[in-house]
């Protein structure tokens, strides 16, 4: 065998173990970033685009994702109302698209707005709501405070503003209770 030829078949060869090097390593690198994904990382891209949600004790919600946090959803859905879900509630989602957000970009502040955060803002609001448990019960009435892990609600009859004699139980419900909240 001439030299030239001997070479040749080293830098081939050599060619070809780096090309499969480079092919494995960047395997390997998209599935460390794949690990890194959050489902807010799929959600943050298809804002203003409908979904599918199967949700525990609520059975399928559609609508257009308005917002998304660390650990809830907010629907517009087909109707007008709005659903706040809480992620830990969602059994699948349908309609995403292929385009993910760099995970962790929400930034820091947003990455804060939980749902208790979300909660308190409908507290200050002082509208009456719905809320569905992860068991399918639902109650209505008005919520009155939001502590770091339950949510206090005056309960009422639906389209009755939040009176003293109104109000027939005030109960506490786990956030890890809560389905969907809906405005009532």
């Amino acid at each position: 065998m001439r030299w030239d030829e001997l070479f040749d078949d080293l830098e081939a060869q050599f060619g070809e173990a780096e090309t499969a090097d480079l092919a494995a390593e960047v395997t390997d690198r998209s599935r460390r970033e794949l690990s890194l994904l959050r489902l807010v990382d799929r959600l943050r891209p298809v804002i203003g685009q409908p979904l599918v949600l199967r949700i525990v004790g609520a059975g399928v919600i559609e609508g257009e994702l308005r917002a998304v946090g660390p650990d809830w959803l907010l629907l517009a859905e087909v109707g007008g109302r709005e659903a706040l879900v809480a992620a830990p509630a969602v059994l699948w989602i349908g309609g995403l698209a292929a385009q993910t957000a760099v995970p962790h970009g929400e930034g820091q502040v947003a990455a804060r707005l939980d749902l208790a955060y979300a909660l308190r803002g409908i507290v200050r609001d002082r509208s009456a709501v719905s809320l569905t448990l992860l068991d399918g019960a639902t109650a209505t009435g008005t919520l009155d405070r939001v502590g770091v892990d339950f949510v206090e609600m005056a309960e009422h009859a639906p389209g009755e503003p939040r009176r003293h004699d109104a109000v027939r139980a005030v109960r506490a419900y786990p956030l890890t209770s809560l389905a969907v909240v809906r405005r009532a």
